[in-house]
């Protein structure tokens, strides 16, 4: 072992991330005192963004299963069967202490990152979205890290190729010290092409791929797993710097490979880089790793061995190849300009072997470093449950329609179109509905079967209730991509929280995966991905519990797909499920009351499944002209969306008696939709909720130029768009 590292100190354990306790459980897993490069390697493989350490526990909860997935949570990306021999591949992770610190860079490597993990599964990447999570507009760094972040995403995306087609934005003060950028990709592949991280063989080839090592991205994994503090600034070298050229060059020579037939297991060289890509490809396997670091290709001179095996550099692989096939590798990869080496070889071992300029600089247990690496219980508590803010008991300060121009404006509400206008979203050719609506939707290949795609969470709802807002978040993704008549397969998801060391932290989490686990079971929505991002707080102050749900729905023919726009005048507009009115946490009681208070809607499961079935059944019978899911701002907000998207005004019906104006016109109550249909229809289509038990009532009907409601002064579909439009454009060019 080579001793000219220096000698380990407490204060060098606790840098690294290291809790005492752990550092003794490492000693006497081994035996010794560690090197400088081995105690780096525990560092990366045991924080909590490559461990879980702390929520795995309670990960396992989570339905994973179902007659059409292929692979489930445990490597790079999810796999379902989307029929005809082809699976759809996609995953979300965070990119959010990076992201913070260097707002270009840490967006564009999170979307770098995450498509790797979709073709590192022999998937070709057909689309991104994303959902972004900002402090209050009136915080001194919001502004510049709305257009850093932005930027980042369209320009990795923008130059790689492929289409960001929808996402999230929202802003809240509890994310002043900690923006949130999760990001998420999809790919196709045939379905009996999917490759794997577990290696297999013994002497089996390690080869290095794609762009050199160098000093990038060192300790990225660790500081993602610790809080902020005074010194975050000062974190800048850890963020990785992305090349969006190298990755597209990447992707192309992989999928050559793999259709060449070399490719035993394959990893991406994501957060702590060479270290877990090996790690995990010999522990999955059940092998031992042996690497050679004077063959990595590096960028830069003199790198330590700690400093090659913790670097994050992008665009990087490892692989284990057939050894027959290694000269057809080389020969492709280095068409295609880029770094091929053979840096070791799997071996029966189940040891972990680092050696650099003919030392041993790591000799560690794979298998303890890998897949049993520390798993906690940690003490939770559940908050007290808010009460129930009556509708009566909350006065209309302005009146509905002042009220609805003021949501439309605020920026939680108002559009995102100055933010996906820096996204090419039709890249490729395959994008039928574009960013902007309940959910996008991608032709597969050449159609007519198309993928509905979305992310949604409502994180003031998490905060109130973590379980309802769990279930909440899951209900509304599935309405989306029901609103657009797909059925929903899958999510994949991304949990966002604080410190779990802290009780009442740990209390959200568990909190949101139940809830996130109820609805899936009930939904028939089981999760295949994820990631966890905690300590996603600023000296002592947690972000809102994000659990962000990225889900992907199948249509048979996306000809067939619904959009929000109402499409003539004189149709009958249709709301679907109950409204009670519920102001609780709703957008109306903090924008236009000022109070952020009160338990969140209750979401009835067996609701949110009858009814979304229901409006499915009408777009694909071909009856629904157009259908809009009800969620922020409640239903008089969701009928100007569909006003603003298509031009067409709208007379609506007076508010039923029993329910405050208000409290009708712009409570959030669950498992709504709204539909158009011809105004022959009508009656057939009632008929049809009444023998399906499911409760539809006539609103309205399209026509004009404006929104028309009883007891209220018209106001033109222009003026609407005017608020709808002007918020993000006027606050990003300085003028708010």
């Amino acid at each position: 072992m080579n001793r000219n590292e220096p000698r380990i100190t407490p204060e060098m354990v606790a840098e690294l991330g290291l809790k005492p306790d752990e550092y003794d459980r490492i000693l006497k897993l081994i035996g010794r005192v560690p090197s400088l490069t081995e105690l780096g390697i525990f560092s990366a493989m045991w924080n909590e963004h490559c461990s879980y350490k702390s929520s795995k526990v309670h990960l396992r909860t989570l339905p994973t299963n179902g007659p059409w997935v292929i692979q489930g949570p445990g490597e790079n990306a999810g796999v379902i069967d989307i029929g005809d021999g082809l699976a759809c591949v996609f995953k979300m992770e965070s990119h959010n202490h990076p992201s913070y610190i260097e707002p270009y860079q840490g967006a564009a490597t999170g979307v770098g990152g995450i498509l790797r993990d979709v073709f590192t599964m022999g998937a070709r990447p057909i689309a991104c979205l994303n959902a972004l999570s900002f402090g209050a507009p009136s915080h001194p760094k919001t502004r510049h890290l709305v257009s850093g972040v932005v930027a980042g995403i369209g320009g990795y995306g923008n130059s790689f190729g492929v289409p960001t087609v929808g996402g999230s934005v929202r802003f809240h003060q509890r994310y002043d010290g900690n923006c949130l950028v999760n990001a998420m990709a999809v790919g196709v592949a045939r379905k009996d092409q999917i490759f794997y991280a577990a290696a297999s063989g013994v002497g089996m080839p390690i080869v290095y791929l794609g762009s050199k090592t160098g000093r990038d991205g060192i300790h990225g994994a660790s500081m993602a797993s610790a809080e902020f503090d005074e010194d975050s600034e000062g974190k800048r070298p850890t963020v990785q710097v992305g090349d969006p050229f190298s990755e597209k060059l990447l992707l192309e020579a992989c999928l050559e490979i793999m259709q060449k037939d070399c490719v035993i297991a394959i990893q991406d060289m994501g957060a702590a880089g060479l270290t877990c890509s090996a790690v995990e490809m010999g522990a999955k396997g059940d092998l031992g790793v042996t690497l050679d670091l004077d063959k990595v290709p590096c960028r830069e001179e003199s790198m330590s061995a700690y400093e090659m095996m913790l670097s994050e550099s992008q665009e990087r692989m490892l692989m284990v190849l057939k050894p027959e096939k290694e000269k057809d590798a080389e020969a492709i990869f280095r068409k295609w300009g880029l770094d091929f080496a053979v840096v070791g070889e799997t071996t029966a071992t189940k040891r972990f072997i680092v050696r650099h300029g003919g030392d041993v600089m790591a000799d560690l247990p794979i298998k303890e470093l890998g897949d049993q690496a520390p798993e906690y219980k940690r003490p939770f508590v559940n908050a007290a449950k808010p009460e129930e803010v009556r509708a009566e008991s909350v006065h209309a300060p302005v009146g509905t329609i002042e009220a609805l121009e003021k949501l439309l404006a605020a920026p939680d509400l108002c559009s995102k179109r100055w933010v996906w206008e820096q996204y090419d979203h039709v890249i490729l050719g395959n994008t039928v509905q574009r960013p902007g609506g309940d959910a996008a939707v991608v032709r597969i290949e050449d159609g007519p079967k198309g993928l509905a795609l979305t992310t949604d969470v409502t994180p003031r709802y998490c905060d109130a209730d973590p379980f309802e807002g769990g279930k909440q978040a899951v209900a509304e993704c599935w309405r989306n991509i029901t609103a657009v008549g797909a059925k929903p397969l899958a999510i994949t998801d991304n949990l966002n929280f604080g410190n779990p060391e802290r009780p009442e932290i740990m209390g959200q989490f568990v909190g949101c995966v139940r809830g996130i686990a109820e609805a899936c079971k009930a939904l028939d929505f089981p999760v295949v991905s994820g990631n966890v991002s905690l300590y996603n707080e600023t000296n002592g102050r947690a972000i809102l519990p994000t659990p962000s749900i990225g889900g992907v729905g199948l249509i048979d023919d996306f000809r067939k797909s619904a959009t929000l726009a109402f499409k003539r005048a004189d149709e009958t507009i249709l709301l679907v499920g109950e409204t009670t009115g519920w102001l609780g946490q709703s957008l109306y009681l903090r924008e236009i009351c000022g109070r952020e208070e009160g338990a969140p809607p209750p979401v009835d499961l067996t609701e949110e499944r009858e009814n979304g079935d229901f409006v499915r059944s009408l777009i694909l019978d071909g009856i629904a002209t157009a259908v809009h899911d009800l969620s922020d701002g409640g239903l008089l907000v969701a009928i100007a969306e569909m006003a603003m998207a298509s031009g067409i005004g709208a007379v609506l019906s007076a508010a039923p008696l029993d329910i405050p104006a208000h409290a009708h016109w712009f409570g959030e109550d669950q498992a709504r939709y709204l539909a158009t249909v011809p105004a022959a229809n009508a009656e057939t289509v009632l008929a049809r909720a009444r023998a399906a038990s499911v409760p539809v009532w006539t609103i309205g009907k399209t026509g004009g130029d404006a929104l028309t409601l009883a007891n209220e002064r018209p106001i033109l579909v222009t003026i609407l768009r005017k608020c709808f439009d002007s918020w993000l454009p006027a606050y990003m060019a300085g003028e708010l």
